[in-house]
């Protein structure tokens, strides 16, 4: 396919995402089974513009006075793929599957408009309820933080060292570019990309087939590190969901001691299972009744509750959510925190340590909920998450976000990684 056939693709795409309110990874894959003529380079390169839409959807839509589908795929070449005007109009011209070309007045609006004249949400890219949010969690960095959040991401892979070491796996990924990640101590990434670029099919490579690494985002790995758990540990994983933390910890305790990996959600814990087998786990027991953990109260050295959030940290990957949520899913969200947080609470030890995750950059989730925990419940205490960040990561040459070294969070624009949140808290002996 030309350039202008991908050009249209996507914009069907983005009409069938704005008409139907769904996933955009669903209505890619509709699109591919419908058109079997579109090569694989062609679907990456659809795909790409599609994503790159939603990621700076109000910023594009403000500067060629046109939120549709069309003049959103269109500002995509233009802003993000190095196209002008001009070039852009060569490139579609005689393409017979081509959309129609933008209209003189988009065209205007185009090349008078400055991107610095419109509202601050509208340059950060996110939904004008979000702001205060971001300006509670990041103060005068908050602008920044956003327009963060609309760049690609990077693939990102963990070395499983039950398996091989992290300079094993990168020999064996030499082809597909990967590199040692600047911060995670068996990270490695691929770098994005750009303009109809696509990133290699990592889940194809052997190595991966005999579990020599797993796809995860970095964010992700650090919050696991910092949990700590140690060799013969018992610990219970309380919202595991498809596992990716659950396997690094069992990692890093060497498949010794214990791990509880729970979730009433069958269908995300579902995956689980193959990959503990792919990885070589043995100390991992899976559950998805809360019957089953009875027996395990006040007896855990380690909890770890990474939440049900808003994932804001991950508007990256996922950018057709934020256009989606709203302040119900928010104040949703908060109430299954908080009955989270209660409900792991009882599986801690005295003495034993309560973490909480969450992929939000937003405090209601985050600092609010933590501290409104530790008022409910004086027997925990918040420990200083910016000292296990220096004495894990001292060589690191990126620092996560901290308000006041209590608890940590991690965004792309501080340690290029998702957002993640990461709060440690100590039960009383």
């Amino acid at each position: 396919m030309r350039l202008g056939g991908r050009l249209a693709g996507a914009i069907e795409v983005l009409d069938d995402i704005e008409t139907r309110r769904r996933p955009v990874a669903d209505a890619l894959k509709d699109w591919g089974l419908s058109h079997r003529f579109a090569g694989s380079g062609d679907r990456a390169a659809i795909g790409n513009i599609v994503y790159d839409a939603l990621r700076m959807k109000l910023s594009h839509a403000y500067l060629i006075d046109d939120d549709s589908p069309a003049a959103l795929a269109h500002a995509v070449l233009l802003r993000q793929w190095g196209y002008t005007l001009e070039s852009m109009a060569a490139a579609l011209d005689g393409d017979s599957y081509a959309p129609a070309p933008l209209t003189p007045q988009q065209q205007q609006a185009f090349t008078e408009r400055r991107i610095e004249d419109a509202p601050l949400h509208v340059q950060g890219d996110i939904p004008d309820w979000v702001q205060a949010s971001f300006e509670t969690a990041f103060g005068e960095d908050w602008l920044d933080e956003a327009k963060a959040l609309a760049n690609r991401p990077t693939l990102d892979l963990r070395a499983n060292t039950l398996k091989a070491n992290r300079e094993k796996v990168l020999k064996a990924l030499d082809r597909a570019g990967a590199q040692a990640a600047r911060i995670a101590s068996n990270g490695m990434r691929i770098p994005a990309g750009e303009g109809a670029s696509r990133l290699p099919n990592v889940t194809a490579e052997l190595s991966f087939q005999k579990g020599w690494f797993e796809v995860q985002d970095e964010g992700s790995q650090i919050v696991a590190e910092l949990a700590e758990p140690r060799e013969g540990d018992q610990v219970l994983d309380y919202c595991a969901g498809g596992g990716g933390k659950t396997l690094a910890m069992a990692a890093a305790m060497g498949n010794k001691g214990q791990i509880h990996a729970f979730d009433t959600d069958r269908k995300r814990l579902a995956p689980i299972i193959e990959r503990l087998k792919r990885a070589g786990t043995h100390n991992v027991q899976v559950h998805d009744a809360a019957k089953a953990l009875a027996p395990l109260a006040n007896k855990l050295d380690l909890v770890f509750v990474d939440a049900p959030c808003t994932g804001t940290g991950t508007w990256r990957r996922r950018p057709d959510t934020k256009w989606r949520l709203n302040q119900r899913n928010l104040q949703e969200r908060t109430a299954q925190q908080q009955e989270a947080l209660g409900e792991a609470a009882a599986f801690v030890r005295p003495g034993g340590a309560l973490i909480y995750v969450t992929c939000s950059l937003l405090p209601e989730e985050n600092e609010a909920q933590v501290e409104a925990f530790c008022r409910d419940h004086p027997e925990f205490s918040i420990e200083p998450a910016l000292d296990s960040w220096s004495r894990r990561f001292k060589s690191a040459s990126l620092n996560p976000h901290s308000r006041d070294g209590r608890t940590i969070t991690l965004t792309p624009a501080t340690t290029d990684t998702d957002g993640f949140f990461f709060c440690r808290m100590r039960r009383a002996n």
